[in-house]
């Protein structure tokens, strides 16, 4: 297949590409939806990991992203991005088809240390890509419409991820329950059909169209000083890698504590995580729209404390007192959490492809990625290092009341284990959305402007979606249905009327003959 990038790309060229990118999306969310997140977690759990090495799992794929130098060095060298980038994907998907065929082959061949093994040449080669998809994206998806088509690409492939992962979280919880022994097996066979689903994902990007681009010959290292001498894109890389640093102390544990903390069936865990997706699919497209027209930065300020409030409320759902109360607040969290993340997800991603030189800007992604790898694969080292401190430790503040009918004690918070790695993210968090303020973005428009629009775009939104259709599909189609029945019949009856009349007459005919 010819790799060879196109010097012009007519509309209908680049028209071609987008979709296929949103097809694209859709396969790769498949395979990471059967091989990551919550599954991943589940599975590591299962192997007997401890907090550390769920936190060395976290970490990897920002880690994996420090070698995205490699990258920069391929395209000096090839000028080619698509070629690059399929070549690393088929190598990164090769990783998770040996994961599924070790427990085949070798039944206790599997542990926890081969996972992390063979999963950081999964997350490596797909760094280098994803350095080269960047780029290459940059150039075909037109600069006024990013928002929009990435709220719809990410809109399409949550929705594809909700469907799938309920699907497999059933399955798995009825193996665990039926068949314990199949555990391993079943997550065998999910990272085998994943890894054959990256693949095919792999054939649709090797069918993207690929502008041409032109990166200096330069050395690599003076290369990557441009970014850092920018003043402005200096700023981002502050505050992206302290916001990254803070969230990531904290948000890969959320899983490890629903299980653990909260004893809740994987089942649950997943549904909970798709009322956060179909949230996020809701807001993800007023998102888009918003950060087109108001800029990323002003999303980013309304959305990011929604997120830190959300943080911080996972420590009561542990002091609820049934499951029933433990259920309802770790489904407005992951709700709240899936809205706010769509917006501030979009945006950060947004920004750095905004600001980026357009003639550099593998170097200046790369230098982005690098820079927040670094602090993000922190994170979860020092989050699994805290964890397992305060394993044995609590905190606990307490109001007393003392009456004619004795004491009464009311429990304001009460923090153990994970609890306070919760409480140390959001706190950090708050802090790093402080350095916000200090980038300039084009276009950009003061919060408290936006925020009015924003909560009564929202709010018509939601009308929209859950009063209006709904009030019309309850009273207008059982209308439109008798209406509509009303007319077969009177058309039914006109028909036979006339069949009548044609057998009267030919009757009348043969008897005059």
């Amino acid at each position: 297949m010819n790799f060879k990038p196109s010097e012009h790309l007519s509309q209908r060229q680049i028209a071609n590409g987008l979709d296929l990118v949103i097809k694209e999306g859709m396969v790769t969310e498949a395979m990471t939806a059967l091989t990551g997140g919550t599954f991943l977690v589940a599975l590591a759990i299962l192997l007997g990991a401890s907090n550390l090495q769920i936190g060395i799992l976290a970490a990897l794929p920002s880690f994996s992203s420090i070698f995205q130098l490699v990258a920069i060095f391929l395209l000096q060298k090839y000028n080619n991005r698509r070629g690059i980038a399929v070549i690393c994907n088929i190598a990164a998907r090769v990783p998770l088809l040996v994961i599924g065929l070790l427990p085949l082959i070798f039944s206790k061949s599997t542990s926890i240390g081969v996972l992390i093994f063979l999963l950081f040449f999964y997350y490596f080669f797909g760094s280098i890509a994803g350095a080269n998809w960047n780029s290459w994206m940059k150039d075909l998806v037109p600069e006024q419409k990013l928002g929009t088509y990435f709220s719809k690409r990410t809109r399409l492939t949550q929705t594809l991820n909700v469907v799938l992962s309920l699907t497999v979280a059933l399955s798995l919880d009825y193996i665990k329950r039926v068949n314990p022994g199949a555990e391993l097996v079943t997550y065998a066979f999910m990272f085998i059909g994943g890894g054959i689903i990256g693949l095919i994902s792999v054939w649709l990007l090797s069918k993207t169209p690929e502008p041409a681009s032109y990166l200096p010959k330069d050395n690599i290292l003076k290369l990557l000083r441009k970014p850092l001498l920018d003043k402005n894109y200096r700023k981002l890389l502050i505050f992206n890698s302290f916001w990254s640093f803070a969230l990531s102390i904290a948000t890969p544990f959320f899983t490890v504590y629903m299980l653990k903390a909260l004893n809740l069936p994987l089942s649950y865990i997943i549904a909970f995580g798709i009322m956060g997706q179909l949230a996020g699919i809701f807001a993800i497209k007023l998102w888009g729209k918003y950060s087109d027209k108001f800029s990323n930065k002003t999303v980013i300020k309304i959305a990011a404390p929604l997120y830190i409030l959300c943080i911080l409320s996972w420590p009561f759902a542990g002091m609820a007192p049934s499951l029933l109360f433990v259920s309802l607040i770790v489904a407005m969290i992951n709700i709240m959490s899936g809205i706010a993340t769509s917006g501030i997800n979009l945006s950060i991603g947004n920004i750095g492809l905004k600001l980026a030189s357009k003639n550099e800007a593998i170097v200046y992604l790369t230098a982005k990625n690098m820079t927040v790898a670094c602090f993000a694969s922190l994170g979860p080292l020092v989050g699994g290092f805290l964890a397992d401190y305060f394993s044995n430790r609590s905190f606990v503040w307490n109001i007393q009341w003392e009456g004619p009918h004795g004491i009464r004690i009311l429990t304001l918070l009460q923090l153990h284990s994970l609890g306070f790695l919760f409480i140390i993210g959001g706190v950090l968090a708050f802090i790093a959305l402080k350095t916000l303020s200090l980038i300039n973005e084009k276009g950009e428009i003061p919060k408290e402007l936006a925020i009015s629009e924003v909560r009564s775009g929202f709010r018509n939104e939601f009308k929209n979606k859950l009063t209006r259709e709904a009030l019309l599909s309850l009273l207008y189609s059982p209308v439109h249905f008798h209406n509509l029945m009303q007319k077969k019949i009177k058309h039914t009856i006109e028909n036979k009327l006339v069949h009548m009349r044609k057998w009267r007459s030919t009757l009348a005919e043969k008897r005059t003959a």
